[in-house]
């Protein structure tokens, strides 16, 4: 029933941006801490970004500071991901994520979210 769907992905040259979009459904969007993350080939699932449930509490990797900003867009349940800047090392397959719970904690390992998508691929070519 919980649904979380990325796009936006494509090919970009590098400096280039993309904004990347999650549609949720059948999830309490609006109560859930939501995240980014990203793995690349032969690379571990690795935190991006995520932003609680009132938008107060933000975290990012220190990869990703300063290029990268997440958003949430309660009336459309919609998650974004605005990237600036974008680098070759930046090229993976990146993955929506879903936490339900009213929080101000950081969750960065995999293990923390209960629900993915299916993953928008980002190539950034040098």
């Amino acid at each position: 029933q919980v649904r979380l769907v990325e796009s936006g992905g494509g090919l970009v040259q590098t400096g280039g941006s993309l904004r990347l979009s999650c549609a949720a459904s059948g999830l309490p969007f609006a109560r859930s801490t939501m995240g980014w993350f990203r793995q690349a080939p032969g690379q571990e699932r690795e935190f991006v970004t995520s932003v609680n449930w009132s938008g107060n509490s933000v975290y990012y990797a220190d990869s990703v500071k300063g290029r990268f900003t997440i958003s949430r867009d309660s009336a459309k349940n919609t998650l974004y991901l605005q990237m600036n800047s974008l680098k070759p090392e930046d090229t993976a397959v990146y993955y929506c994520a879903a936490r339900e719970g009213v929080s101000i904690l950081k969750y960065s390992e995999p293990r923390d979210y209960a629900y993915w998508g299916q993953g928008t691929q980002v190539t950034v070519s040098s």
